[in-house]
């Protein structure tokens, strides 16, 4: 029973001149960008997970980093100080890139829907 009023709902709402959002979403346009940021997200993430979870592991688990660079300054030292530039490099890349992404959903909606989405 339920499925016939989704259904009904489905056919009502789309009737009215409502955009229909399955369309867009079933549409090649639309999976391609979802495969390329999920492309562009996932290698970064897992790198972000790795990069960052060295550090406790490292020092840890082994004495790598306790070896000094500059004067008292260890590995460790350096480590940590890279991982915030990674983040602000990190956050800045997704950032913009994220802006191509969101001007290629648009492209995607209004060729999609022709300019009838709320």
């Amino acid at each position: 029973m339920s499925m016939s009023v989704e259904s009904d709902f489905k056919k009502e709402e789309f009737s009215k001149g409502k955009p229909d959002f399955i369309a867009v979403s079933e549409s090649k346009a639309f999976k391609n960008l979802i495969a390329k940021r999920k492309k562009f997200i996932l290698p970064l993430t897992v790198f972000f997970l790795v990069f960052y979870f060295m550090l406790p592991i490292l020092t840890s688990y082994s004495t790598i980093l306790n070896t000094p660079v500059i004067g008292d300054i260890s590995w460790a030292w350096i480590f940590a100080f890279c991982q915030f530039i990674m983040t602000w490099v990190f956050c800045t890349v997704y950032v913009k890139k994220s802006a191509s992404f969101d001007r290629q959903s648009d492209e995607i909606v209004e060729n999609q829907l022709g300019g009838r989405h709320e």
